[in-house]
């Protein structure tokens, strides 16, 4: 199918039948692809980056291995039976919500989305699970981590970019702080870090993560954490040991892209010496930001 202007036309929002096309959002344009590799599968691109894949038929399959990481280390840190309470800073298509509402049937999800416009298209698209399950939050992602309620979430997902990084206000020490204070004793706070070959970016995140909880992880493939390739990293804190199971770390191991683990003493080491991120480095305003994926 050629590529069209859908504009701010909308389907019939009970439908959830996805159309191929670029529309325009709030904070520009996002593109809804086919895979062409997976009949019922499809691709969202955020003002021209990747952004997310979703089969509307398969809640549990996850394209981008920086989201099967993530929920490996869910499932290693909560059983299956848990009433999660999980935060998603950063929204795209809610594929990551979506797994976790399939895997974790009590689970209540806030959704956290900047573009509102994009928030409406992919409900529009997708038959997500409705609230209380799982709510889309309009609005920038410190400014509602920083309203919600003390020791209120299990699980905080950040994964927002503005094309290929982090806003650094939603990287900083300060920001850290407020993720602790919102998570229930034994929580479990995860970030995908995008990241260049000289991994600045995360020997800084991992040094700020590690000053805020006692335990920490790192989770890539062997070729990013040797500083091959520009990639994603997962880096997890926590005020309770985390990513220690055997079965984890066979997970890991097994993927699609084998990966490992560095636990909180080795993402010490690799760390040392990184200058923690705090506020002074952040722009006054955030900007909008979009999931990015590997």
């Amino acid at each position: 199918m050629g590529r069209r202007r859908a504009g701010r036309a909308k389907p019939t929002v009970s439908s959830h039948v996805p159309v191929a096309g670029l529309y325009d959002t709030d904070t520009g344009t996002c593109e809804l692809i086919k895979d062409p590799y997976r009949d019922s599968g499809w691709i969202l691109e955020v003002n021209g980056v990747p952004s997310s894949h979703i089969d509307p038929d398969d809640p549990t399959l996850l394209e981008f291995e920086y989201m099967r990481w993530i929920t490996m280390l869910v499932h290693s840190h909560f059983s299956r039976d848990t009433r999660l309470r999980v935060l998603h800073l950063g929204g795209g298509a809610c594929t990551m919500a979506r797994y976790l509402a399939a895997t974790y049937p009590e689970a209540r999800q806030v959704v956290v989305e900047i573009d509102g416009r994009l928030a409406e298209l992919v409900r529009e698209w997708f038959d997500l699970p409705r609230a209380p399950l799982l709510r889309i939050r309009v609005g920038e992602a410190r400014s509602v981590l920083t309203s919600l309620t003390d020791a209120t979430r299990d699980v905080i997902v950040r994964d927002v970019f503005a094309i290929d990084r982090t806003p650094v206000a939603l990287t900083t020490v300060e920001f850290t702080r407020q993720a602790r204070r919102v998570l229930a004793p034994g929580g479990l706070y995860v970030v995908n870090c995008g990241d260049t070959r000289d991994l600045t970016t995360a020997r800084r995140e991992a040094a700020t993560i590690g000053s805020v909880f006692e335990h920490t992880v790192m989770i890539a493939d062997p070729a990013m954490f040797k500083g091959r390739r520009y990639g994603n990293l997962i880096i997890a804190g926590s005020d309770r040991p985390l990513g220690e199971s055997d079965a984890l770390i066979r997970d890991l191991l097994g993927g699609a892209v084998p990966a490992q683990i560095k636990h909180t003493e080795q993402t010490r080491m690799f760390a040392a010496g990184s200058k923690v991120l705090d506020d002074s480095e952040a722009p006054r305003r955030p900007g909008p930001g979009t999931p990015r994926p590997s």
